[in-house]
């Protein structure tokens, strides 16, 4: 959906982009990294307005990074 803007269940394509962010005490959309707020990654959703159907991504390719090397 991200990449070709069309609903990958239903073929709609009127797609939502809702940016992730980062709150007090870890709310948000986010994949936390560290013990602070600010070292938290943030999942941007794509969201199809006709049947619901959702698709999480990290946009950023520095994050992506990150999250590598948290994890691997």
């Amino acid at each position: 959906m991200k990449n070709s803007g069309r609903c990958t269940k239903c073929g709609h394509t009127e797609i939502l982009r809702i940016e992730g962010q980062s709150g007090a005490y870890g709310s948000g959309n986010n994949i936390p990294i560290g013990w602070t707020v600010f070292s938290s990654i943030d999942v941007t959703r794509f969201l199809c307005t006709s049947c619901g159907f959702s698709e999480e991504w990290i946009e950023s390719p520095e994050d992506i990074a990150k999250l590598v090397e948290k994890y691997k």
